[in-house]
């Protein structure tokens, strides 16, 4: 490509269909949080995941520090939720329900199911941060549920529900 075009790219890459996640962590007692989509599985053996924020976030140097990170899968039901954490300047977590992981890292209710992390390392990957996530606990909580998706920069959902 002789000149990039920002646009284009986020549009082409839009075209691939993605899960909605919520990462989220505990630092000295206060939960913080945001929403993803880069979110991958990495490695079977060790478990292992991949969580990629901007460099710009401001809740991800909170969940670093903690050296812990919980990735909750929403459900087609939590769009809201996705909305909330993908604000910033609030107190995400006021009114939400949720209990401490096994790392201490926010699970939160409702969410299809979770992956609770170990940070492993960190990459440096542009504007974002490729981090990697040693799977400590998870588990699936509604095993009938149908996820919340991100498509064309909207939110859909999968098939009917």
């Amino acid at each position: 490509m002789d000149q990039f075009d920002g646009r284009e790219f986020r549009d082409t890459l839009g075209q691939f269909a993605t899960g909605v996640v919520i990462a989220t962590g505990c630092l000295e007692g206060t939960p913080a949080g945001f929403a993803a989509q880069s979110f991958a599985s990495l490695s079977l053996d060790p478990p292992l995941v991949a969580l990629c924020p901007s460099k710009t976030s401001t809740s991800w140097p909170k969940l670093r520090a903690s050296g812990h990170f919980c990735i909750n899968v929403l459900s087609d039901r939590q769009q809201g939720v996705s909305d909330l954490f993908a604000r910033t300047g609030i107190d995400k977590f006021a009114g939400l329900a949720w209990q401490p992981g096994q790392t201490g890292s926010p699970v939160l209710a409702g969410v299809l199911a979770y992956i609770d992390c170990e940070l492993a390392d960190e990459l440096d990957a542009g504007d974002h941060t490729i981090a990697i996530g040693r799977v400590r606990d998870l588990g699936i909580l509604d095993a009938h549920g149908s996820p919340l998706l991100y498509w064309r920069g909207a939110y859909g959902t999968f098939g009917d529900t």
